[in-house]
């Protein structure tokens, strides 16, 4: 019954303003007992869909616009600011990256083998680019829409800014930093493809907290 007054609302046919039916209507509509309809009518309130005025009904809300979750660069100001991406990447990622081992097929493990691959040729102009594609991949492998959606809104920037933010010895022009960062993909793609989930959780683990740690250092 809340799915049938659910799509009802969301198609329309129950419009903003819209006095929901009565009790007895709904009853009769779909054959179901008072509780479940009052039920129902609780579920669509906690779900801001309808709300309840006292002797006169419940009536139809607008349906909220969707929204996407963004971060603004600009908005990443400080030192303070950078490490604490780092410490979001590290709780959104870690956990991708382990759905991603349990979930991985074949198309998953070809784009993360693939966007291992670019990274390991990229050339330095491309280095942040090819970083982040590696991370997207990781994270459409977990056939999860609000991982990827969530990298997506960080984008390129979430490695730009921490690698403004280190010495000369970690840029990616060094070639013993980018050979310590190949092997540390390297490490969590085997783990996804092999379809280890808490290895692939641990490795993803280590290699935003070395970032992290090498930021840390640099305060």
């Amino acid at each position: 019954m809340v799915a049938g007054l659910k799509d009802k609302i969301l198609a329309g046919d129950l419009p903003p303003g819209h006095k929901l039916p009565s009790e007895a209507e709904l009853i009769d509509e779909f054959g179901v007992s008072r509780t479940v309809v009052r039920e129902a009518v609780t579920r669509l309130r906690a779900e801001g869909l309808v709300e309840t005025f006292q002797g006169r009904g419940s009536f139809v809300l607008a349906v909220p616009e969707p929204t996407s979750f963004t971060v603004e660069s600009a908005a990443i100001r400080t030192h303070r600011d950078v490490l604490d991406m780092v410490d979001f990447r590290l709780g959104v990622e870690c956990e991708a990256a382990a759905l991603a081992a349990a979930r991985i097929d074949a198309a998953g493990a070809d784009a993360v083998r693939a966007a291992l691959a670019a990274f390991g040729t990229a050339t330095p102009d491309d280095a942040v680019e090819a970083d982040f594609r590696f991370h997207r991949a990781v994270a459409a492998a977990s056939g999860n829409r609000f991982y990827v959606d969530l990298v997506d809104s960080l984008g390129p920037m979430m490695i730009m800014l921490t690698r403004t933010r280190l010495g000369a010895e970690h840029s990616i022009t060094d070639a013993a930093h980018a050979e310590r960062v190949r092997r540390e993909h390297e490490e969590i793609a085997t783990a996804v493809i092999a379809g280890e989930p808490d290895l692939a959780r641990a490795a993803m683990r280590l290699h935003l907290g070395n970032t992290r740690r090498r930021l840390d250092a640099g305060r």
